[in-house]
């Protein structure tokens, strides 16, 4: 982790302010918005892996581990854990920095498995490329 509580050397899929108009009358975010959120973060890597679009198969695990609160800044951060011949399963943590009484604070706030296929123009599932490439964004 690096100073801020962030995971060290890697960068962000995506980066966001948890808004009011997703939160609830207690001022929670709702899952639904985190998982949007995270299905979004975790398409990005798959997508560049297959060189074209994704659909998502699974979601085979998500943890809601803190809440979001209006004002944080959600950071989502995936990574390629498998592949398949058709599809590929990327590990998605969701991080949150608040500020707290003039400090910042950050958590680990979701922790999930999404699992995506590549697919052709038609909408059917279609090989992964078998030369693997380095991406960087």
């Amino acid at each position: 982790m690096d100073d801020n509580g962030l995971p060290e050397g890697k960068m962000p899929q995506l980066r966001l302010i948890a808004a009011p108009s997703e939160a609830n009358k207690l001022g929670n975010i709702f899952g639904g918005w985190v998982m949007s959120q995270v299905d979004i973060a975790g398409s990005i890597p798959a997508e560049i892996r297959a060189r074209g679009p994704v659909v998502t198969r699974a979601v085979t695990s998500f943890e809601f581990q803190k809440p979001v609160f209006i004002g944080d800044l959600v950071s989502c951060y995936a990574e390629i854990i498998d592949q398949g011949r058709t599809s590929i399963t990327v590990s998605v943590d969701v991080f949150c920095q608040r500020h707290h009484q003039g400090s910042l604070s950050c958590t680990k706030v979701t922790q999930a498995e999404v699992v995506y296929v590549a697919i052709d123009a038609d909408g059917n599932p279609k090989p992964l490329p078998t030369s693997i490439i380095k991406e960087t964004l």
